[in-house]
């Protein structure tokens, strides 16, 4: 299994992205046959050897002509993408990234995502940076994408509305519909200008996880930006390789509260209301308040991208007056639930594995619950049946 890093050294952009791949080892021919299949033209694609201060990279530009020039709308270019030859994954991806340009836009601009008028974002090359990125990975076996914090720039843009902040707010509504993580400049540079464009945020917040793997690295790639400031290298690095267990680290958030005025019919229509919304966990802990009163410690396990929904719900549906957040390295094994034949016919068995390997299996209770009522069993003896049979036929074939 492969994982990418990318390590936003100067910035992001969707040519650096591309120009990363190919230096990583992605083929040129592979991603012009890739882009061949969206069946557009009006751009080439042209790329150099060059250096961005000490780092020498892939410089990747998206030349376009006159057609290439002229403006789409984020519901041509889904058209277009879904109309083409190219994978369902990528098809699927690429919608993804280009559904969040259009729900940024739309926030920026105050209109519906369909309404929104592109300006810059509107010519082939963002079809071409978006689809390129999304079929580079999948050209290059990637299943896990992991993205570092983005570099926050400073001073001015200047674009067809005139000058914008650093970053544009295009880009700055992505960072927030992602909870993505900002740095500030390298080396606390000022007047940046931009480091990181809304195409580039698009991809990685569509894309990846933001937090720093543990893999072994194979190959590492870099993809050069256009301008060559003296503060810091204008690049993009990307880091291939396999992590370093099967286990990987999840970006996740612990909430918590003290409560103690509160039945436990209440919390426990709390946890179900958590666990609807997609808690990876939900559990209460005795503890002892002020004036020795008993009281719970509520404790929710949530992805970072829901913990606003969940501080929402617990302060809603609490009595609680604050709650506590704090980011959690939750290690996960790999799991799968796949569905075997028994002599108590068809069962649902969860597989735990590590380094590819199943080292461990268990029922799926509601499969084992209904097997037990079709067959007149004991719950325990369907258990450790299927279990036994289950671990003779995956485990020990």
């Amino acid at each position: 299994m492969t994982s990418a890093y990318f390590q936003c050294i100067g910035g992001a952009s969707g040519d650096m992205i591309l120009g990363a791949l190919l230096d990583a080892g992605l083929s040129p021919d592979d991603l012009r046959g890739a882009l061949a299949k969206l069946d557009t033209d009006g751009y080439a694609l042209t790329t150099q050897r060059a250096r961005r201060g000490g780092l020498e990279g892939t410089h990747l530009v998206v030349d376009l002509d006159e057609r290439g020039r002229g403006n789409h709308t984020i519901q041509d270019f889904m058209d277009i993408v879904q109309a083409s030859g190219l994978s369902d994954s990528v098809v699927r991806l690429s919608s993804a990234v280009f559904s969040r340009i259009g729900e940024a836009e739309a926030k920026v601009h105050g209109t519906a995502p369909g309404e929104t008028h592109l300006h810059e974002l509107g010519t082939l090359d963002t079809l071409v940076d978006v689809v390129g990125a999304v079929a580079g990975l999948e050209m290059l076996g990637v299943e896990r994408i992991y993205c570092s914090p983005f570099p926050s720039g400073s001073g001015v843009v200047r674009t067809q509305h005139g000058l914008l902040p650093v970053p544009a707010p295009a880009t700055a509504a992505l960072f927030a519909m992602a909870n993505a993580p900002i740095a500030a400049p390298p080396g606390n540079a000022h007047n940046t200008g931009e480091m990181v464009t809304p195409t580039g945020a698009a991809i990685l917040t569509t894309l990846a996880t933001f937090t720093h793997p543990k893999i072994s690295v194979d190959r590492i790639g870099y993809g050069l930006g256009t301008r060559d400031p003296e503060q810091y290298p204008n690049a993009l690095a990307l880091w291939l390789g396999s992590e370093t267990t099967a286990a990987y680290s999840a970006g996740v958030k612990l909430i918590e509260t003290n409560i103690d005025d509160m039945s436990g019919e209440m919390l426990g229509y709390v946890q179900e209301r958590l666990f609807e919304m997609g808690a990876r966990d939900v559990w209460f802990t005795p503890i002892q308040m002020k004036k020795n009163r008993p009281a719970v410690m509520l404790s929710v396990i949530v992805s970072a991208d829901k913990e606003a929904e969940a501080v929402d719900i617990v302060m809603r549906q609490t009595s609680t007056l604050g709650v506590r957040v704090r980011p959690l390295e939750r290690i996960e094994a790999e799991r799968e639930i796949v569905s075997i034949d028994t002599s108590l016919g068809s069962v649902a068995v969860k597989l735990k594995r590590l380094d590819g390997s199943i080292i461990a299996l268990s029922p799926e209770y509601e499969d084992a619950r209904r097997s037990a009522l079709e067959h007149g069993l004991p719950l325990q003896e369907v258990y450790s049946r299927v279990q036994r049979e289950a671990e003779h036929r995956l485990l020990h074939p």
